[in-house]
């Protein structure tokens, strides 16, 4: 059973991660305009002017480092009570075949988008529980779900995400706590771009280099031409979905948001994974192959 709150005393306060550009800018704006009390962070403040200027407050936050993440937690905390909210988005795509991303890159890539997520809830966890209210919203992806070649460490993040979020949300949920995740599909907000700077070779490099060139050419098309393209998303998008999931009275543990991330899921659901492998096998190389 939930736990009893004092409407008067909970805090709602708002702490969103990553928010620099895409999905977190876009949602601090839409919340903050929406009345809620939001704390904007990002690892250097510089990038949060505006935001500060539309009602945001703004916090450094690194989700890659213990100290700061203490700090703003802290901060919210002694300002508000508790976090409210706590909007899990920081994260990047780290794109190559497996045999070919350094371990130092690998490391870093799951630092940020699971080891930050996971820590960072840790942090808020005791607040929420002692006011009895909380919500911690993760940003997964259709990429939770499924997988495409080149993108294998940065599905395994998101693979991760979905199983922590399940898990949390039936432990945390009699304390009065809801876990939400958030599976966007394509968004047009500079992801694709990043995705394909990414791509990262050791000494194996030659025997994948056309494999890497397909993988960066084919996420690139994706967001900007084709039947997918036409199904993608905004940042925008992702915040009304987001704004929708806390004002529910029960939300919903997972929202897909965009008609790319529907499409392919389902998709994805019909197809046995040879018939998947099949699909892809249609739209890039196989490394090895005589066709690559």
């Amino acid at each position: 059973m939930a736990q009893q709150t004092n409407a008067a005393s909970v805090s709602k306060a708002v702490l969103i991660t990553g928010c620099g550009s895409g999905i977190g800018k876009a949602t601090a704006l839409h919340l903050a305009a929406k009345g809620w009390n939001v704390y904007a962070t990002a690892r250097k403040t510089s990038q949060l002017k505006d935001l500060e200027a539309a009602g945001c407050k703004v916090l450094a936050l690194d989700v890659t480092d213990e100290a700061s993440m203490k700090a703003a937690v802290k901060a919210v905390e002694q300002s508000e009570g508790a976090v409210g909210v706590l909007i899990n988005n920081a994260g990047y795509s780290q794109s190559g075949a497996i045999e070919a991303v350094s371990m130092e890159k690998v490391r870093a890539q799951f630092e940020t988008n699971v080891f930050g997520v996971v820590r960072l809830s840790q942090l808020v966890l005791p607040g929420m529980r002692r006011q009895g209210y909380g919500r911690i919203v993760n940003l997964s992806s259709m990429g939770g779900k499924l997988v495409f070649p080149g993108g294998g460490y940065y599905h395994a993040t998101k693979y991760a995400i979905e199983a922590l979020s399940d898990a949390l949300r039936f432990e945390v949920k009699g304390f009065g706590v809801d876990v939400v995740l958030i599976e966007p599909g394509l968004i047009r907000s500079g992801f694709s771009e990043a995705a394909v700077s990414s791509m990262a070779t050791n000494d194996a490099e030659e025997v994948y280099t056309h494999f890497h060139d397909a993988v960066a050419k084919a996420t690139k098309e994706s967001y900007e031409k084709g039947p997918l393209a036409k199904l993608a998303g905004s940042s925008d998008d992702v915040a009304k979905v987001i704004a929708r999931a806390l004002t529910a009275k029960n939300p919903k543990p997972r929202y897909t948001v965009t008609g790319s991330a529907t499409l392919l899921l389902t998709q994805k659901s019909l197809l046995t994974d040879r018939a998947w492998d099949r699909f892809l096998g249609s739209n890039f190389p196989r490394p090895g192959s005589k066709a690559a």
